[in-house]
């Protein structure tokens, strides 16, 4: 099985890159969507209640609390695919959620490291404009400081892979697809299978916590 991991800021690219792996027919399997149904299996609502029940998933479970709990995620999605076993995960955080995978999967897991600057994540998703705390500079240094705090920071710095997305979208998309292993032209013709709105990509970014 071929797993690959993404790991990023908020506002890096992640999201995109889950697109990019959609529209080339690869299965993408969200982190977040883990603290998501544990918010509804306990009867609560997941854009109020996201973080505190991912944190208290880690002290129940374990730090590697909803890596575990993906992983049936991942094997279901790549015996479901038709374009063999890859699978993109998106929204890694911490390094004992790196070494969850690199223990299931081996060399077959590959993680990769999505960075841009402060100043073009916050213009970003200013532009995204989901809600008010998108266009909140001091939000989102609070934000950053919090994704360190769990790991993000050294979980980028081990990663087997990092793409820079500073240029175009076309460019970042165009590493994105060499890191899938997948061409432009195949990406391109069942680009209309695999839109925005998709369950995968709509809560793509991780766990929030």
């Amino acid at each position: 099985m071929n797993v690959i991991g993404t790991v990023g800021l908020p506002g890096s690219g992640k999201g995109e890159a889950a697109n990019v792996a959609e529209a080339a027919g690869i299965p993408v399997v969200v982190m977040g969507d883990v603290i998501r149904a544990e918010c509804r299996r306990r009867g609560l609502d997941p854009a109020e209640h996201h973080g505190r029940i991912a944190g208290a998933l880690r002290e129940e479970e374990g730090d590697d609390a909803i890596a575990a709990r993906t992983l049936p995620r991942i094997r279901e999605a790549a015996a479901e695919s038709d374009r063999g076993e890859t699978v993109l995960v998106d929204g890694l955080r911490s390094t004992v959620e790196m070494e969850r995978f690199r223990e299931a999967f081996g060399d077959g897991f590959t993680l990769v490291a999505i960075r841009a600057p402060f100043e073009l994540r916050a213009e970003r998703l200013d532009a995204r404009g989901r809600d008010d705390s998108d266009s909140d500079l001091e939000a989102l240094r609070e934000r950053d400081a919090r994704e360190i705090d769990l790991g993000l920071g050294d979980t980028l710095e081990r990663a087997d892979v990092e793409i820079d997305n500073t240029g175009t979208l076309d460019e970042f998309r165009s590493r994105v697809r060499a890191v899938l292993g997948v061409d432009a032209e195949r990406e391109e013709g069942e680009e209309g299978d695999a839109g925005e709105g998709s369950a995968a990509t709509a809560n793509a970014g991780g766990d929030g916590a």
